[in-house]
């Protein structure tokens, strides 16, 4: 592996002493791979928008074997503490990117193994093609396979990433797949937080089969100092339904991205979200929608509010194949800007070769109304109140379309206990 340390540059060289030392095939073809193209810059078009200059000139160094099991406890209880009832739910836990058994609460009703033990379920992904991944697929340490059996409703389960660095910061690089199997369900609830400064690379592959429903939300409360790649890819069968929702809050950098495959007819995938920033954080939800098939739906709906110096980026792309007649696609990004050095960058985009089809798209962009202001504080509601007031119902309309109630409880606790008594970020 040392033939590629030569070639390696920019913030891929943060990562060369871990991916010169590499063993197994698979793990050098991807360092082989990234080698050649590099970590993305904003010549890649899927990433003009977004830097990875956040990265920084420090190498990110592996995790510990060993993490404080009481900071790790803390973290934990910190995270589940606005909603307690999260807390008697199952759930699997990783620390660093590796399993966490004493902090997990292992489901019943559902097939569980660990890529730590059997690193060979794959992804819908080629590591030649998306360098996030080639990254995880060279770096995996261990990640979850969680299996729905065929007409199982497995209830709620909570898969919870805890970050937590020291003085140097550390990369960890977890895979995840999650098959829901025919005519099963499962609600799954994704939670992200840390501390420290560390680079979150996960990479999720999700099937759902024939008549099968996820509900899978995310819930991204990463560090400070954090950066969250994540990279997620579904595949939707038959009569199937993938309804997600992400909830952007944390880190100094963060991109959700999410690749979903209406595969068969009459499928349904929903990659909703809100995202809440302030500072100088940059957060980016990028999508990219492929209807295959005929009479299939797909809705997207994105909120930003935007406060500081922060940047939100939506990218979101519509792709329906020529065999995809009948196809109802819709998309909508919106954001409130509460400072003038705020900043949404948005390319909504439809990209059709069928006849038959439905879709639209569509972004805004403003500040708070000054007529609701007004009338807000004619009612003799402070201004600072009346403010917050109207954001909680621009991003509430959002948080709504959560199908679950549990998991929608659990967003617009976690979204007040963030913001409670400190007002708008800066």
């Amino acid at each position: 592996m040392n033939a590629f340390s030569n070639s390696m540059s920019g913030p891929l060289a943060l990562f060369a002493n871990r991916l010169n030392t590499l063993a197994g095939a698979e793990r050098q073809a991807a360092a082989g791979a990234l080698a050649r193209t590099g970590l993305p810059d904003r010549k890649f078009e899927a990433w003009k928008y977004t830097a990875l200059r956040a990265l920084g000139k420090q190498d990110y160094a592996a995790p510990p074997a060993q993490v404080d099991a009481g900071t790790a406890r803390a973290l934990l209880d910190g995270v589940l503490q606005p909603h307690p009832a999260m807390a008697t739910l199952p759930r699997v836990v990783f620390v660093n990117g590796r399993h966490a058994p004493a902090l997990s609460i292992l489901p019943d009703g559902v097939d569980l193994s660990f890529f730590a033990h059997d690193p060979r379920f794959g992804l819908q992904a080629a590591p030649d093609r998306d360098p996030l991944v080639a990254l995880n697929t060279a770096l995996a340490e261990d990640g979850l396979l969680l299996r729905v059996p065929a007409g199982v409703d497995a209830g709620h389960v909570l898969l919870v990433s805890l970050g937590v660095a020291g003085v140097a910061p550390l990369s960890f690089h977890p895979r995840h797949a999650v098959v829901v199997e025919k005519d099963a369900r499962l609600r799954l609830v994704c939670v992200q937080a840390g501390q420290g400064a560390y680079l979150h690379n996960p990479v999720m592959d999700i099937r759902v089969e024939d008549g099968a429903t996820l509900e899978h939300v995310t819930v991204q409360a990463e560090a400070a100092q954090a950066i969250s790649l994540g990279t997620l890819y579904a595949h939707v069968g038959h009569q199937g339904v993938y309804d997600s929702f992400v909830l952007g809050l944390g880190g100094q950098l963060v991109r959700h991205e999410v690749h979903a495959r209406l595969a068969a007819t009459r499928a349904v995938v929903h990659v909703n979200g809100a995202q809440r920033l302030g500072g100088q954080q940059v957060g980016d939800i990028t999508s990219v929608i492929t209807h295959a098939a005929s009479d299939c739906t797909s809705r997207q709906t994105v909120r930003n509010v935007l406060d500081g110096h922060a940047r939100g980026v939506f990218q979101g792309k519509v792709l329906v194949e020529r065999i995809a007649q009948k196809t109802d696609g819709y998309q909508m990004n919106q954001a409130l800007l509460l400072s003038p050095d705020a900043e949404i960058d948005a390319k909504p985009e439809l990209e059709i070769y069928a006849d038959d089809v439905r879709c639209s798209h569509g972004a805004t962009v403003g500040a708070l109304d000054d007529d609701q202001l007004f009338y807000l504080r004619s009612r003799g509601i402070p201004e600072q109140e009346a403010r917050q007031i109207l954001i909680d119902a621009f991003l509430d309309e959002a948080i709504a379309l959560v199908a679950d109630a549990t998991a929608q409880t659990f967003c617009r606790a976690v979204l007040a206990a963030r913001f409670a008594g400190k007002g708008e970020l800066s």
